[in-house]
């Protein structure tokens, strides 16, 4: 079974750093289970010693429109079940 729990938020860029800074205080704070806001809800993980880290910043300049740019951060491990 799998189960997902996303949240999409507009933040200012203080209050998105506030929430990578939760997230890092969780990582970095305790040897077992991390509680992770999203929106409104808490989401209690179980992340190993060590995890997968990607990052990938993308840059569009569309021949119409605005241009966009973006950061995507994947943390990831396998989880015991």
């Amino acid at each position: 079974m799998a189960d997902t729990t996303n949240a999409s938020q507009t933040l200012s860029r203080e209050d998105v750093a506030a929430e990578l800074e939760s997230l890092a205080n969780e990582l970095r704070g305790t040897e077992g289970e991390i509680d992770v806001a999203v929106g409104n809800k808490s989401v209690t993980l179980s992340p190993d010693e060590t995890v997968d880290y990607d990052v990938e910043v993308s840059e569009r300049e569309p021949m119409i429109g605005d241009k966009r740019e973006s950061i995507s951060i994947d943390v990831s491990w396998k989880a015991d079940e």
